[in-house]
């Protein structure tokens, strides 16, 4: 049974990553690793689980990506659902299945939840107006219309975004919209959809959240807090495209379940194509504790939008915790697939081939559990050269190599036990609680961090004792203290394994233990390795990383980014039509002081900005937020704003003016625009 709650047994889903492109390192840091070693334990503590996940294929995404390599959206998804399964299952992600949404027993699921959801009222029906392309035919999903940006003018504004100023948009916002598909100005036309109404679940969600989940992750509980307080609006669950789940009501020809709606139903097909006989058992039955490991970017759809549906199904267990990571930058900046700025999955093996663990240790040592962290490829030669190597790999080498040496390789007897080698076993057999606690909360990095924290004991216990020396003297004190080096070594095969799986079997093959079975309550045994018991040659556990390596990498790297800014030129925006002097004095410009800037919630384009404008405080809002990725620097700084702005609200904000920055024509990064020296808040721009 499960230690918390008395479970019966634990479901444990991974995000389902999008099918339109490979595996990075973000997605494996924030994701599918921590949730690796979470199942990985479940399994040694004799806990019943599954862990569950699949490629998600459905959504305009795809059929952009389709579009954009000129073939077919079945296409797209079939070569990358192959490709980052393939990735999976080279890097030890353990999953009990891994299948897709296009398969038939994921569209039947999604098909019935609708079904069922629909005859019984559970949706409002709404009609809308949506830009319909004459030439192609077809409704116009946001992302395929493109126009200009109102705010920042932009010529090539998303309908649902900027991606230039971050501006959240409606797609008749757009000035001089047209598709994205022929390139014809759109037409309005009536499309009639159905609509989840979630402002009906937020007394439920209040209370089922805030006050009932309180021990969720801050960035899960925090977000989940600023989206039930700003109050939840009715969401669409089907739309106007060609590729998708058909929605299964009459006259809705053309109309597709929306991706949101049917991707985490996915964890549900993907259980009964796995378990076809009890799959409900994991979904239905109140034993069952479900876990969802996802990044930060899915929490809405996991907290709220899909609990809001099991809710209204009235059927399905609900999520008992939602462990979700920040995001994973690269040198810096910002992971991007579409700049190529990433570490592939598939291209790291062909560079490190056999390294799997080092990457998954790195990783995860660097978790960005509470905050967006960084990987370097020199933190990433470190951990492995002064962590992996000389405290892991060293400890091992040294406790077979000295028995190889003075005992044939055979376990030696104990003697007499000092007060030291007791003291020693006694914190050996500690940790494994400790490392239980920090696993069952969720605390993945602090406790490979406890974990590893064996393999300093062993080197230092190794170190005071001196066996080397003592072997001149006292071979029956050397064998005891190999014969204690060698439980530690045993006792670190199988708690270090949900971390690093492939050398801990590397390990048990060198103890010549590895057919015996292993579970997580033989951690902490002292008796684990029998005397007389014979082990292998002893091999280097890791191998130290080069220079040259890391060197290779960061060249990489840097064609990347020399690449990127060769294919995009500088773009000077065309200096507008002239004005007269009195339309420039209707600016009233002015310094201010940062008094306290932070990301708005459910974007991660705008920051908030409290300004110090001399006469008070008055809030801000910018669209700058991915060119600081930590807000907080910019607190005490001064800005240059627009003050006699007319307010406009953004996100149920109400932004009071304007900051002034400076759009750099070659790369796009933003800047403020600041003062040279200090000025006294409210002071003019002349």
């Amino acid at each position: 049974m499960s230690e918390k709650k008395g479970f019966e047994r634990t479901l444990v889903t991974a995000a389902l990553p999008y099918a339109n492109g490979p595996v990075h390192i973000g997605h494996l840091a924030g994701v599918y690793v921590p949730s690796d070693i979470y199942v990985r334990y479940l399994r040694l503590s004799g806990q019943e689980c599954l862990y569950i996940c699949g490629s998600d294929e459905h959504g305009v995404a795809i059929t952009l990506r389709a579009k954009k390599d000129g073939v077919t959206p079945k296409d797209v998804v079939d070569r990358y659902h192959q490709l980052i399964k393939e990735s999976f299952e080279e890097f030890g992600i353990s999953f009990d299945i891994y299948s897709r949404t296009t398969s038939p027993t994921h569209g039947e699921l999604a098909q019935q939840i609708f079904r069922k959801l629909y005859d019984e009222g559970k949706f409002v029906e709404k009609e809308s107006e949506q830009y319909y392309d004459e030439e192609a035919g077809q409704f116009l999903a946001d992302r395929y219309i493109v126009g200009t940006c109102p705010h920042c003018g932009y010529d090539n504004a998303y309908g649902d975004q900027c991606e230039h100023c971050g501006t959240s948009l409606n797609p008749t916002d757009l000035i001089n919209p047209r598709s994205a598909i022929t390139g014809a100005e759109p037409v309005i036309k009536k499309t009639k959809h159905w609509y989840l109404p979630l402002d009906q679940y937020e007394t439920w969600l209040r209370e089922w959240i805030l006050e009932g989940h309180k021990e969720w992750r801050p960035n899960v509980y925090g977000q989940c807090k600023s989206w039930i307080d700003m109050g939840l609006q009715p969401r669409a669950v089907s739309r106007d495209l060609d590729w998708g789940i058909p929605v299964p009501v009459e006259g809705a020809e053309g109309k597709v379940l929306y991706v949101w709606f049917d991707a985490p139903i996915g964890y549900i097909s993907n259980t009964k194509e796995l378990r076809p006989d009890d799959w409900e058992v994991w979904w239905k039955d109140e034993q069952t504790k479900l876990v969802h490991f996802i990044g930060k970017d899915n929490i809405v759809f996991h907290c709220i939008i899909f609990p809001s549906i099991l809710k209204a199904e009235g059927s399905y267990i609900l999520p008992d915790n939602v462990p979700s990571n920040e995001f994973l930058n690269l040198e810096g900046d910002k992971i991007s697939t579409s700049r190529n700025w990433a570490v592939w999955l598939h291209e790291y093996l062909q560079d490190f081939p056999g390294k799997q663990d080092v990457l998954r240790y790195v990783l995860t040592a660097n978790a960005p559990e509470t905050k967006d962290n960084d990987f370097t490829w020199s933190d990433f030669q470190a951990r492995n050269n002064n962590e992996l190597v000389a405290v892991l790999g060293n400890f091992v080498n040294r406790a077979l190599v000295l028995t190889h040496k003075y005992f044939d390789g055979k376990v030696p007897e104990r003697g007499v036990l000092t007060d030291f080698d007791r003291e020693v076993l006694g914190d050996m057999a500690q940790i494994r609680e400790r490392v239980t606690k920090l696993l069952e909360e969720y605390h993945i990095r602090d406790a490979q961090r406890e974990a590893m924290g064996l393999a300093r004991l062993g080197n230092k216990y190794l170190a005071d004792t001196e066996p080397w020396k003592l072997a001149k003297s006292d071979m029956e004190r050397v064998g005891t203290i190999l014969n204690i080096a060698l439980q530690i070594t045993a006792n670190l095969s199988i708690l270090m394994e949900p971390f690093v799986p492939f050398s801990m079997r590397k390990l048990r093959e060198m103890l010549a233990i590895d057919g015996r079975e292993i579970s997580w309550q033989l951690i902490g045994s002292d008796d684990l390795m029998a005397v007389g018991h014979e082990t292998h040659k002893p091999s280097l556990l890791f191998e130290k990383i080069e220079d040259q390596e890391i060197e290779q990498q960061l060249e990489k790297l840097q064609a990347t980014r020399k690449a990127n800014e060769e294919a995009a030129p500088a773009k000077l925006v065309p200096i507008k039509d002239e004005i007269v002097f009195d339309d420039f004095t209707k600016l009233d410009l002015r310094v201010g002081t940062v008094v306290k800037c932070q990301r708005v919630p459910k974007t991660d384009k705008l920051l908030q900005f409290t300004i110090d404008d001399g006469f008070g405080e008055r809030t801000i809002l910018s669209g700058i937020a991915e060119h600081y990725s930590d807000p907080a620097v910019l607190e005490g700084k001064q800005v240059c704003f627009i003050a006699n702005l007319a307010p406009r609200k953004m996100r149920g904000i109400m932004s009071e003016g304007m900051l002034l920055s400076v759009e750099d024509a070659k790369d796009g990064s933003l800047s403020l625009i600041t003062t040279s020296k200090p000025a006294t808040p409210g002071s003019q721009v002349l």
